[in-house]
């Protein structure tokens, strides 16, 4: 079986289509999804799966239109390709929850640097199906919007290591059992893309 990352955009925008975490493991389980963990309440869920990762991500959307009554992107990544991404950096000495990464589902313009609005101090840089951002003075008071990344769904650098480190030691027993008692309590998602 081959083992996924799958990241949910837009949940809880304007208050609305919270998804517990306990919630996103339960669709994963009856998806037939293996090992399945959640890491932290942002929309982060790893498993192990017969299927393709086009039907992975299938699958989650059509079930999540289902649980919130409305469409649900989710970005899929296999750990070689979220270790792939944490490597690839362009800005290594940022600090990690200043540099971030905008998951796409295809490979962003050439030219999509270009019609980014309201740039301060960030730094951008375009990766095969992601676009970095450095934050210079943080992601909470940045204007920044790149219309390209408006289908994408973003995740720090902390969060790009984490889940590629979960990822790698996904089913082993003392991973399963550690991730079981992280799981609790139950907290809503808040995944409002900064880049909209």
């Amino acid at each position: 079986m081959a083992k996924y990352i799958a990241l949910l955009r837009s949940v809880n925008v304007g208050g609305t289509g919270k998804l517990p975490m306990a919630d996103l493991r339960a669709m994963c389980e009856a998806a037939g999804f293996a090992h399945v963990q959640t890491y932290i309440a942002s929309g982060n869920a790893l498993f192990e799966s017969k299927v393709s990762a086009a039907k992975v991500k299938l699958e989650l959307e059509t079930r999540l239109l289902a649980y919130a009554g409305r469409p649900i992107t989710v970005i899929v990544r296999t750990p070689a390709e979220m270790v792939a991404i944490h490597k690839a950096n362009p800005f290594p000495k940022a600090v990690p929850t200043q540099a971030a990464v905008v998951f796409l589902d295809k490979p962003p313009p050439v030219d999509a640097l270009e019609h980014a609005v309201g740039v301060k101090d960030e730094r951008m840089a375009l990766g095969n199906r992601e676009i970095f951002v450095h934050y210079g003075s943080g992601v909470g008071t940045s204007k920044l919007r790149i219309p390209a990344a408006k289908p994408g769904t973003m995740r720090n650098m902390n969060t790009v290591a984490k889940l590629a480190d979960l990822a790698a030691k996904l089913g082993s027993p003392a991973t399963a059992k550690k991730t079981a008692l992280a799981g609790r309590p139950v907290m809503p998602v808040a995944l409002a893309a900064r880049m909209e």
